[in-house]
């Protein structure tokens, strides 16, 4: 259980402002930094900073281990010498993300700068490069992966030659060898994504920030993690999977959410003393300082539903590892500062798991209305040990959502927060500051009273999602005074470290 109260902004790195075409880990994302110290903030949280696949989605990725080579700063590469300046003249669109413009243009300087840093880097850098590739272990497998990617374009792994789709050795070896310069590319962009982003997240520590990462439950079935690992998932002997995640038909669907990630095989995990899933949550606390665990009622029971199925309706629950996995997480790791969220229909056994070992659960203040006092989303009804939301990246922002309510809906919200409807948005800042939750989130857009525009994330829609980027003017010292001075007056503010 954490004691210290905090607050922090929920804020992607691909929506900073800047060149590119899309945020990165370059000097907008210290301004941001800069912005959260003045403003009195003690947390960032993120979304996944893995790979993403189709979608453009954080939720699904090549890898759980690697990071989005698309977040690199090329300006910094041009600080190194691995691209020169001329390079990167190209303007792209700098309002929301257009990824169709953004993959090529990004992906064709980083191979650029591989090229350059292979053919001129000195000693020191090379040797740093070469310290990086020897104590990454997931890295090989991954760049080797990507290189097959673009070696067989548009085909999932399951459907490459049979000999290099199940691994085997021979050809393990030769694909490694003839691909071996798009591998060194690969492996370039990652210690690059690493050092860049260890860099940023120690200026943020050393303001006093800490950063939340999110790690999903379920990998990608064409992920270099199922690929590498087919023994601890749900697959048949040709490598395709046999039953797949979704949740059961509720309030919401009828016929369920067929989500269709590969599902493990928890007793092969158990087996190996959930070394995999160990080596995952090592990975991410070395990338965060705290680690959002996503569906985390999967754990305690997950919706299991065959493969091949065209809704989620005909599946079923199935135990999942329990204590176990997060005993031997204790055991190998030590005390893991979890987050559990565990939003939507929970049961006793999933809260008794998550208190078991003091993981903080989730509040959303826009789930709160509409169905009376007691709902345990009401600030009066929230425990210490929890975080709270005004909403997250799958809600719309607090003002898109409020202007779509009802005028009865409008009115009990405004009666319960004692307040006229002048700033809905900063009204539920101020409610989860005050909140007893012992740490306080909310999305940068609610803190500017954004509309509907600036959502993150619609989910059930394909297209148009995690292209919300902000201009750089929106920072300004007026948000910060009036953010920092209502964080204090809730006992959030930085003071309370000390």
């Amino acid at each position: 259980m954490y004691r210290t109260r905090k607050s922090g902004i929920l804020l992607h790195p691909s929506s900073f402002p800047g060149p590119g075409g899309i945020g990165a880990f370059g000097a907008e994302a210290y301004a941001f930094v800069d912005f959260l110290h003045h403003a009195g903030q003690t947390l960032w949280q993120i979304l996944p900073l893995g790979p993403t696949a189709y979608g453009n989605s954080p939720y699904s990725c090549y890898s759980a281990f690697a990071g989005n080579p698309l977040l690199i700063s090329l300006e910094t590469l041009a600080d190194d010498g691995d691209v020169g300046p001329g390079d990167l003249k190209i303007d792209l669109p700098s309002g929301r993300v257009d990824y169709g413009l953004v993959q090529p243009y990004k992906t064709a300087l980083l191979r650029k700068a591989a090229g350059n840093f292979f053919a001129a880097a000195d000693r020191q850098r090379m040797e740093e490069f070469w310290h990086f590739c020897d104590t990454t272990f997931w890295l090989h497998d991954y760049a080797l992966f990507m290189a097959l990617k673009e070696h067989f374009p548009g085909k999932s792994w399951c459907d490459w030659p049979e000999d290099i789709a199940l691994r085997r050795s021979e050809s393990m070896a030769a694909y490694s060898e003839k691909l071996g310069s798009a591998i060194g590319e690969q492996k370039y962009m990652q210690w690059q994504f690493s050092r860049q982003w260890q860099r940023l997240k120690g200026y943020a520590n050393s303001k006093g920030i800490e950063v939340i990462g999110d790690m999903p439950i379920f990998v990608a079935f064409d992920s270099t993690d199922v690929w590498a690992n087919p023994h601890l998932f749900h697959l048949d002997e040709k490598g395709r999977p046999t039953v797949v995640a979704g949740v059961p038909p509720d309030y919401f669907s009828k016929t369920g959410q067929l989500w269709g990630n590969p599902l493990y095989n928890w007793q092969r995990i158990a087996d190996e003393d959930f070394s995999w899933w160990v080596a995952r949550v090592r990975n991410d606390l070395s990338l965060y300082d705290r680690v959002r665990i996503d569906h985390f009622r999967g754990f305690e029971a997950y919706w299991e539903v065959p493969a091949g199925e065209k809704t989620a309706m005909n599946g079923r629950w199935v135990p999942g590892p329990g204590e176990a996995i997060f005993n031997a997480l204790k055991s190998q790791l030590g005390n893991v500062a979890l987050i559990a969220e565990d939003l939507g229909v929970i049961t006793p056994e999933v809260e008794a798991l998550r208190d078991k070992f003091g993981f903080p659960g989730m509040k959303i203040l826009q789930f709160a209305f509409g169905s009376g006092p007691a709902n345990p989303y009401l600030p009066h009804n929230h425990v210490q040990n929890c975080v709270v939301y005004t909403g997250t990246h799958d809600n719309d922002t607090t003002a898109g959502w409020f202007a779509t309510l009802k005028e009865k809906g409008k009115q009990d919200i405004l009666a319960y927060l004692n307040i006229g409807a002048d700033n809905i948005s900063w009204d539920f800042v101020r409610a989860t500051l005050a909140s007893v939750a012992v740490l306080a989130v909310f999305p940068l857009q609610d803190v500017l009273g954004l509309g509907s525009d600036a959502r993150m994330n619609i989910p059930g829609v394909a297209g148009g999602n995690w292209s919300w980027r902000l201009s750089s003017d929106m920072l300004n010292d007026a948000v910060a005074k009036r953010l920092k001075a209502l964080t204090e007056l809730y006992g959030r503010g930085p003071i309370n470290l000390h």
